[in-house]
């Protein structure tokens, strides 16, 4: 079955309110991404692994991917689009406090990655979330093109950072996934659009059944 952005939206909340905090969500979606790279890649260690990260939930889960991808010795560079300071969760925050606190993960602070070439074998996008609507601003739209010109694996979360999850529209442009690790349920656009998505992968996150009534 696949899902609405405002269907999800409403599913995380009423988990949230159920006691199952989005901070687990968080957590548990970036765990199940960083796993898949971990599976993928053996001898990770030997492997450069770039993290883009905006500056709301989608970043905070490539927060959590590049601190679980630090425990296998890979150490990871997570690129922040913008401004600490303007990010915009509590769970988004925290996971980026955390890494703060990592030297086993580089962190880049930057709003004009335009020059930036980390020559990874591993990208990781975790840009912009299901909230995407219009053209895309600076510095996102320099790291998507970044990102697509780059010959690394790459791999979205929850969505490929351009793509409207609920059309599968893109309308400027759009990072272009090996492999996307979406969450809960497939939304609704991504089939249309299986050649930006790459292969799709639906990770359950510990949402309770419970929290879908009254909403599917």
């Amino acid at each position: 079955m696949e899902i609405t952005v405002k269907q999800m939206m409403q599913i995380e909340e009423n988990g949230h309110q159920m006691g199952f905090f989005r901070k687990l969500m968080m957590e548990n979606a970036g765990a199940s991404a960083a796993r898949h790279i971990v599976e993928k890649f053996p001898s990770l260690s030997e492997k450069k692994v770039a993290v883009y990260a905006g500056v709301g939930n989608n970043g905070g889960d490539a927060f959590v991917v590049a601190r679980h991808l630090a425990g296998f010795c890979c150490e990871p560079v997570v690129v922040l689009l913008g401004n600490p300071d303007k990010i915009k969760t509590e769970e988004a925050r925290s996971n980026w406090k955390l890494l703060e606190k990592m030297n086993s993960v580089n962190l880049i602070i930057t709003s004009d990655p335009v020059e930036m070439d980390l020559d990874a074998d591993i990208v990781v996008d975790g840009i912009l979330g299901t909230g995407i609507s219009g053209k895309i601003r600076e510095p996102y739209a320099s790291a998507i093109d970044l990102i697509n010109k780059s010959h690394a694996f790459k791999l979205a979360i929850d969505i490929p950072s351009g793509m409207d999850p609920d059309t599968g529209n893109v309308d400027d442009k759009c990072v272009k996934a090996d492999v996307t690790i979406t969450f809960h349920k497939m939304k609704i656009g991504m089939l249309k659009r299986t050649y930006t998505c790459g292969k799709i992968i639906v990770e359950k996150i510990g949402i309770p059944p419970e929290a879908e009534i009254g909403v599917l």
